[in-house]
């Protein structure tokens, strides 16, 4: 059993009036975690504590914050294994993505902490003789970061690693799906010597989430709130932002397209889809749902992929080595029954998969003749099935490609760069890869969609200008005159 409390103030606590929830596991049905379940007064609590801490933080020397973010990207690595275990027990995943994460993780940290010494601004030319103007970025206060549960440790830190390497303050709201590997995130910067309030930690229960997200949002000390998790929240953080006019920062869902062209080098082609659709049980924003292929080479790309994906054995993570593990719970599981009883009502054909032992385990599955009206052409399934589309040409692929109303990540198969490029221009998303997979991420990217995808971008210098106040500031040099 996993006990999670609040962090407040650099203080380990429990909920006022002792209130928890638990997590049970998606493979056991077990509870494996107990958590602190906040209520609004923790919520104001740990804002307090973060804004106590602020100026001190926010005039730490640049070095003083790399140095101790490199400390902290140390600490998570060290704690690998534990991410590992927590990620299988709480969100059911593979051990490995849990390895995965926490490497990926301490990279995030790390990039955070090389842009410690990159919050620049500029000096601007200005029509006042006598005076000196300067653009200056400067740390904004307290920050509000959301992180979900499907990603854990790579989205937790990178709800809080930026805010901190520009001088802010942080409070981390944890997933409810995930509440000890989130914390186990707090306790690495802890152990890395970050001081008092500087980072703040808040679980809750699912009942609780509405009054819990609000009054995160409403504080008077908050000054930027990040959420990543799917658009229908994203919605509500966005519009809740605008109520207490907060400046957001929201990585949203997707429905990511892979374009297969006629001229497609199909060995890498499959590789990448079979990665993209079913890494983590299709449980990543990025994760292609929809295979847009050009129909001279369909049949032959469909041959190939569906032998890669029956070769992909799922199982407990507990018991073996498999690369398909449980979904995060048996919602997601009835979710695609849903999505595929709806596409074969309408036409669709099962090429593989469609079945699974029960509970949160479903067989990586591939839908083939996917067209407009089925449910699967638009929903997020955020599970283990991808739809394929039949493309005329690349015109048609590009139209499909973007009838979504969302826009994150995207690819693009051909062997002819300039074809590839040119699509890749030509489609709605806030990235796209060619000849490589949808689901891919780098600390220094601007990380971010269009759309119903969500707002801004995380990493490098777009992070810094997303975490940062840009002030004009001037210097008048002479005497000025004044007209009265």
């Amino acid at each position: 059993m996993n006990e999670t409390k609040l962090l407040i103030g650099g203080a380990d606590v429990g909920a006022k009036g002792g209130a928890t929830f638990e997590r049970k596991s998606p493979i056991t049905g077990e509870v494996v975690t107990r958590a602190a379940a906040a209520s609004v007064d923790d919520v104001r609590a740990a804002i307090d504590a973060a804004q106590k801490a602020f100026p001190a933080w926010s005039k730490t020397s640049p070095t003083a914050r790399r140095k101790l973010l490199l400390d902290a990207a140390a600490k998570l690595r060290a704690h690998s294994a534990d991410f590992s275990r927590l990620c299988v027990e709480e969100t059911g995943a593979i051990g490995g993505w849990g390895h995965f994460n926490t490497a990926f993780g301490a990279s995030i940290i790390e990039e955070a902490a090389a842009m410690t010494t990159q919050i620049i601004g500029e000096t601007i030319p200005t029509d006042q003789a006598g005076t000196f103007a300067m653009g200056v970025r400067q740390a904004t206060g307290v920050c509000v970061g959301m992180a979900p549960w499907n990603a854990p440790v790579i989205l937790g830190v990178r709800a809080i690693a930026m805010p901190l390497a520009c001088g802010n303050t942080v409070v981390l709201k944890a997933s409810e799906l995930c509440p000890a590997v989130h914390r186990l995130i707090v306790d690495a910067f802890v152990e890395a010597g970050f001081p008092a309030g500087v980072i703040n930690f808040i679980t809750h229960s699912a009942a609780d989430a509405p009054q819990v997200v609000e009054a995160l949002i409403a504080q008077p000390a908050v000054r930027r709130v990040n959420f990543t998790g799917s658009s229908r929240v994203g919605r509500i953080i966005g519009e809740l932002s605008g109520k207490y006019l907060k400046q957001c920062l929201l990585e949203l869902g997707g429905k990511a397209p892979f374009l297969v062209l006629e001229d497609a080098d199909l060995e890498e082609a499959v590789a990448a889809a079979a990665f993209g659709a079913f890494m983590h049980q299709g449980q990543i924003c990025m994760s292609t749902e929809r295979i847009i292929v050009v129909d001279k080479i369909a049949d032959e790309f469909m041959k190939r992929f569906v032998a890669k994906v029956k070769s992909l054995p799922m199982g407990d993570p507990t018991k073996g080595n498999f690369p398909i593990g449980a979904c995060v719970d048996a919602k997601t599981v009835d979710h695609v029954k849903a999505l595929i009883a709806d596409a074969t009502a309408k036409g669709a054909t099962v090429a593989t998969g469609g079945t699974g032992p029960g509970g949160a385990f479903f067989e990586p599955t591939v839908i083939d003749k996917v067209q407009k009206g089925m449910r699967i052409y638009s929903e997020e399934s955020f599970g283990p099935i991808v739809g394929v589309i039949r493309a005329r040409d690349v015109d048609h692929a590009v139209e499909l490609a973007n009838d979504s109303e969302y826009g994150l990540s995207a690819a693009v198969f051909s062997q002819n760069i300039n074809t590839a490029l040119t699509t890749a221009q030509r489609i709605d998303s806030g990235i796209c890869h060619i000849n490589s997979p949808t689901v891919q991420d780098e600390a220094q990217m601007p990380f971010g969609g269009t759309k119903s995808s969500g707002i801004g971008r995380f990493g490098g210098s777009a992070g810094v200008a997303e975490f940062t106040d840009l002030r004009w500031i001037s210097i008048s040099t002479q005497h000025r005159h004044y007209p009265i």
